[in-house]
This record gives structure tokens, C-alpha cells and sequence, in this order.
């Protein structure tokens, strides 16, 4: 091929991919959530949903893909065509936890997708039913290490179960794990007396503390949460003890970069707008948004932190 050609097809390759990533999207955008309705991850999807509905101009149509701690929601995404119209809205769980409690993850978190942005944070509550003979953390740490192995509590995503491990060892006890498909069965079956405990996201546990039918004793972030004030950070009662999960927008791998940051600036868009601020903070969230190469650190970073988090929870991967 001659140098003329050779720049004539640079060229025309060039603006043949600025042309489709400035018609992008032609067709509804599917958002995966790795959890099931009425999680987290769910109620974040939904708002994002709505807000990029508005900014591109085109549907965005939310599919729950639950199972085996958001694995199976991941993997599909992974395996997606890199063309802009399947994303997962991921979460510390999928995008790092899972290296440490899985022996198995159907997909590399970091070299099968593309990172967009981070969305919010938010921190778990410790909630039991009231059936629980406690009425403060301090009473509740004593009837747990009181009644070793005894106390049940129900996980639906990493953050939950390693907040439950996590907390039962540093307080010296012991309390038996159930798994979930999610935190909202897991609630469930501990309202019915199945087991007796769920570290539940704050949108979920406002949700179960306004019913009356639980107890709450604490948040898991190293601050009280400005939307339930009263209940203790745990880490007042046990130094050192933190976990607030997080979420983000990812992408399959080798997403089209005009494409990647349509989307990237779309989702900065959506963050800053008032209906999602307003629909977030009350849903128990606090945005914390970054860039794809922020989001790209993060991942890094987490991986190697959820493996601490793993170890000193003393769990092992199943």
C-alpha cells in the first residue's frame, strides 16, 4: 500500500469511528445489575437509568443478573460485544471482592472491561430482628460473643458477609454465615426468625428501621451516617472496624474510546444533576464520582484491600 492510501484509509478510519461514536446510541443501552430488585446496586442502576435516558436521548433498560456474589451479571457484561450497548453497573463485590472469596471468578476484574466512572458509596447498618435480647451495640457485642456460633447472619453480597466475619472476629466471637442471592431475601428470612441478623445498605435499612420490626445497632462506616444520626458508628465500640462498599459504571473490555468517553461524561452529567443527587442521598447513598482512570486505580487498589479485609475476617474462599 502506498503512503497515499495509507493515510487515506488512516483518515477514513478515523472519522468513520468519530461518526459512530457521534451517533451513539441508535438503540436502547441494556444495564446490567449483578444483584437482584430492590438491592443497592438495583436502586443506583435505576437512577442512572433515568438520568442517561434524558442525556443521550435513548432508552436505558435496567436487567437484574443475580447470583454467586454478582458473578454471573459480571460475566455476561465481560462477554458482551464492546460496542457501547451492554454495561454493568458493578460494585466493590463484583469489581474486587470477589479475587479473594471466590476460588473461581469467571472473568479478570480488571482486563475484561472498561472502566466508565465511579458512582457513590454508601455504608451497611447492622440490623437483627427483634427477637435479638439486645438493646445497644455494647449489649449486642455481649449476647454474641455470649452465644458462640449461634447467631445467624444472612449475606447477599461480599460487603455484607465480610462485614459480619469481619465484625464477629474482631470482637473475639463468632457468628455462623448464610448465604443470599441478596441483601432484600436476607432481610426477609430475618424478619421471619430464619436467622437473626443482616448487615443490610443504608437505603434497605432505613427502609426496615421506619417498619419498627428491627433493631439497629450501628453503621459501618468510621463516621455516623447523616441520615440516622442517633445509631453509633461501630468503630466506637470497635476501633479500627470499617467497610463502605462502593459502585461504578463499567463497560466490556476494549470499549471504543469515543464511545467510553460519551459514556464517562454522561454519567458525570447524570451525578451533578439535582434529581439524581436528590434520589441518591435519600436512597442512603453518597456520590463519590471519578473519571475512568480514578475508577482504574480504585480497582486496583480495592483488589488488594478486599484481600486484607478477607484475611483479617478470617474467611475462606469458597
Amino acid at each position: 500500500m502506498s503512503l497515499r492510501h495509507f493515510l487515506f484509509a488512516a483518515v477514513s478510519a478515523a472519522l468513520s469511528s468519530a461518526a459512530l461514536a457521534q451517533a451513539y446510541p441508535t438503540k436502547p443501552i441494556k444495564l446490567i445489575v449483578p444483584f437482584p430488585a430492590g438491592s443497592a446496586t438495583d436502586v443506583v442502576a435505576r437512577v442512572l437509568a433515568e438520568g442517561m435516558t434524558r442525556e443521550l436521548a435513548q432508552s436505558i433498560i435496567v436487567e437484574n443478573k443475580a447470583g454467586v456474589q454478582g458473578t454471573i451479571g459480571a460475566s455476561e457484561v465481560a462477554k458482551a460485544a464492546a460496542d457501547g450497548y451492554t454495561l454493568l453497573v458493578t460494585t466493590s463485590t463484583t469489581q474486587a471482592a470477589v479475587t479473594s472469596l471466590l476460588k473461581k471468578v469467571p472473568y479478570d476484574p480488571v482486563k475484561d472491561f472498561t472502566p466508565l466512572g465511579k458512582i457513590a458509596t454508601t455504608p451497611f447498618v447492622l440490623l437483627t430482628n427483634d427477637k435479638v435480647p439486645a438493646t445497644d451495640l455494647k449489649s449486642f457485642i455481649a449476647y454474641v460473643k455470649a452465644n458462640p456460633g449461634k447467631v445467624r447472619f444472612g449475606q447477599g453480597s461480599s460487603g455484607s458477609w465480610v462485614s459480619g466475619s469481619l465484625f464477629a472476629s474482631m470482637i473475639g466471637g463468632d457468628m455462623q454465615m448464610i448465604p443470599y442471592k441478596g441483601i432484600p431475601p436476607a432481610i426477609t428470612d430475618m424478619l421471619g426468625g430464619s436467622i437473626e441478623v443482616v448487615f443490610a445498605d443504608l437505603g434497605n435499612a432505613q427502609a426496615q428501621i421506619k417498619g419498627g420490626k428491627v433493631k439497629a445497632f450501628g453503621v459501618t462506616s468510621t463516621k455516623r451516617a447523616p441520615q440516622l444520626p442517633e445509631l453509633p458508628a461501630i468503630t466506637e465500640q470497635v476501633p479500627g472496624y470499617e467497610l463502605v462498599p462502593w459502585f461504578a459504571l463499567v463497560g466490556p473490555a476494549n470499549l471504543p474510546k469515543d464511545i467510553a468517553a460519551k459514556l464517562t461524561t454522561t454519567l458525570q452529567k447524570v451525578l451533578a444533576s439535582p434529581e439524581a443527587k436528590t434520589k441518591l442521598t435519600a436512597g442512603g447513598f453518597d456520590i463519590d464520582s471519578t473519571d475512568a482512570a480514578g475508577l482504574a486505580k480504585l480497582i486496583d487498589s480495592e483488589i488488594k484491600r478486599w484481600g486484607q479485609l478477607t484475611k483479617a475476617a478470617k474467611i475462606e474462599a469458597e
